[in-house]
């Protein structure tokens, strides 16, 4: 019989928000798998290794933070290939990412090159709801439409975004900052847009965007923003 493929998903951050159904798992598996930057930690092994048993086997896998792709995209069939013995061999396996698995989570290159895996997706805590939980405001408020845009899109695309929401979350910052803010501006956001980093996390950092120096702000960074009145409020 063939072990189970679990990716689970391990939260923003604090240890406390990992759910209950992934501390029970994770203290059962055979192996872990878990994704880092070449020369660091892995954030999502930090969050679960205190729910982990001392035998179980670790499979981590240097997953470079790149433009050009083709180096990751190497890293994770490499993880492909060493977790599918194991898997057919009757082991269970996790998989941690941090925030939820699918919600732009790096599951999503295991899902795709293991389609004859069992697999069990077990959802986490997102750094989205984290966030906004940590400035104690909504996402959105009753008919509220919530956009989540990606910092890299194009100047263009992302100021027509902004222009059309009401409610916004930002996310993958870093480098594109001063760009971001530009738009947030252009656009009737920055006002009210806050910048929460390294969300529930010991580093955590919560600042008004119109208060933040120029510069790049690191990549686990979210702006949250509205414009209009406070739909919560009547």
């Amino acid at each position: 019989m063939s072990g189970t493929l679990y990716l689970i998903g391990t939260g923003p951050g604090d240890p406390e928000l990992l759910t209950l159904k992934a501390a029970r798992v994770l203290s059962a598996l055979d192996g872990v798998a878990y994704p880092q930057k070449p020369g660091a930690t892995s954030q999502s092994l930090t969050i679960a290794e205190t729910h982990l048993s001392d035998s179980v086997e670790h499979f981590a896998f240097d997953v470079p933070m790149a433009v050009d792709r083709g180096p990751a995209q190497a890293a994770y069939d490499q993880m492909a290939e060493q977790l599918a013995p194991k898997l057919a061999a009757g082991q269970n396996i996790g998989y941690l990412c941090e925030g939820d698995p699918l919600f732009y989570g790096s599951a999503m290159y295991l899902l795709h090159r293991l389609p004859d895996a069992q697999i069990e997706i077990i959802p986490g805590i997102t750094s989205l709801t984290a966030a906004a939980a940590e400035i104690k405001r909504p996402l959105a408020a009753r008919n509220e439409r919530l956009k989540i845009l990606p910092a890299p899109l194009e100047s263009a695309a992302l100021e027509a975004e902004l222009a059309a929401s009401e409610a916004v979350a930002l996310i993958k910052i870093g480098r594109h900052f001063d760009r971001v803010r530009d738009a947030l501006n252009k656009t009737g956001h920055g006002e009210r847009a806050m910048v929460v980093e390294y969300a529930t996390r010991d580093t955590q950092k919560i600042t008004k965007l119109a208060e933040y120096p120029q510069g790049e702000r690191p990549y686990f960074s979210i702006i949250l923003s509205y414009k209009g009145d406070e739909a919560w409020g009547s």
